[in-house]
């Protein structure tokens, strides 16, 4: 009897082994790839504040989602974001504007006391995902306020990116998503940078007091006649 439960005790041993090994198997993590942008030489380059960046809701979070044939997510099983996926985002950005642009003043909002930029770009990044089957794809939009207050561009963009279907190869198609996104940003950035110097509005002169109405003098008063009485008398005939 002895002899018989050992080969199943080993073999039970080794089914519980197997799936200690599954359930404890290691999660990659993925940053976004930042590519290879120019270092800024110029000190006093354009001023561009680049933020708020707002990312949709689904994507402030550390699980990797997979886009589905049928349109919807799923976390992903083998792999999650390293920690911030807006940070990412934005670090991402600020380096690709700031390589394309030639300048070291391009920075996040918000700004620091004192930072007067020229262009404000205002970006909403409404969907950034993939699937083993489906193409990685960027919806954005964008505005860009000049130092005025005014908007001088304002596009919605739509990029699509095809992978090798696996993990890596879609956050790697992420990134060059928003690398792509970067460039055409700068893009739109660069006719803005000369822009001409805001002229202050000219003082007017104040106003002077005005001065009471003058009364008219009065008028010498005329004496009237009075009837003169004589003591001739006028006879009739």
């Amino acid at each position: 009897m002895t002899a018989l439960r050992l080969p199943f005790i080993l073999m039970l041993a080794g089914v519980l082994g197997l799936a200690g090994c599954s359930v404890h198997q290691p999660v990659s993590l993925y940053q976004l790839d930042s590519g290879s942008p120019a270092q800024p030489a110029q000190s006093a380059g354009m001023a561009v504040l680049l933020g708020p960046v707002t990312v949709a809701d689904y994507l402030q979070r550390e699980t990797l989602l997979q886009r589905q044939p049928d349109g919807s997510l799923q976390a992903s099983v083998d792999g999650r974001w390293a920690g911030s996926l807006s940070s990412d985002i934005d670090q991402l950005l600020l380096r690709q504007v700031a390589g394309h642009l030639d300048s070291q003043r391009v920075v996040l909002a918000p700004a620091t006391l004192g930072f007067t930029p020229d262009v404000q770009v205002l970006l909403t990044i409404t969907r950034l995902d993939s699937g083993a089957s489906q193409p990685a794809i960027l919806d954005a939009q964008w505005r860009l306020i000049d130092r005025r207050g005014q908007v001088r561009d304002n596009r919605i963009i739509h990029l699509q990116e095809q992978h090798a279907g696996g993990t890596a190869a879609q956050v790697q198609a992420q990134g060059v998503l928003l690398q792509r996104l970067a460039e055409q940003l700068s893009t739109a950035l660069k006719p803005l940078a000369n822009q001409p110097p805001i002229a202050e509005a000219p003082r007017k002169p104040a106003a002077k007091p005005v001065a009471p109405a003058a009364t008219p003098e009065k008028q010498p008063k005329i004496p009237m006649a009075s009837p003169i009485r004589t003591d001739m008398e006028v006879f009739r005939f």
